[in-house]
């Protein structure tokens, strides 16, 4: 038997339909990563910088101004070598951190590695030695 024209047609139209409206599902799927990540960004620009006010998962780096860190460590340096870890936590403690958020701790430590590294390269910071797997440093002697 042979479909009524109205039928075949009313198919026809359903089909556009419904691609019509997976179209627009696509396109609110896309507005919506969209504006998570708008939503993300002015969180950014608007951190105030107090660390009470950042998440946990922040970048290290936003926490501190240029040179701080070192002049941070230098100043703990001065009663004598210290170990990576223990200038993490003086520089935690200095800067009003939680000193036992060892997640932050570890990679403030991470971090500061490549910095004293750089100023012992520069002749500013000696590295002394180990103390089980944390790297010991001083000031330079003279």
């Amino acid at each position: 038997m042979t479909e009524i024209r109205t039928v075949t047609t009313l198919r026809s139209k359903r089909e556009e339909i419904v691609s019509s409206i997976k179209l627009y599902e696509d396109r609110i799927k896309q507005a919506r990563a969209d504006l998570a990540h708008v939503n993300a960004c002015i969180k950014i620009f608007e951190a105030s910088g107090d660390p009470e006010d950042m998440p946990r998962y922040v970048d290290v780096y936003r926490l501190f101004k240029r040179g701080e860190q070192i002049a941070l460590c230098k100043e703990a340096l001065a009663s004598g070598p210290k170990s990576t870890r223990e200038l993490a936590l003086h520089v935690m403690g200095a800067k009003g951190l939680d000193v036992g958020d060892k997640v932050l701790a570890k990679a403030l430590a991470a971090q500061l590695i490549h910095a004293l590294r750089m100023q012992a390269s520069r002749g500013k910071i000696e590295r002394v030695g180990k103390k089980g797997t944390a790297l010991m440093w001083r000031l330079p002697s003279g």
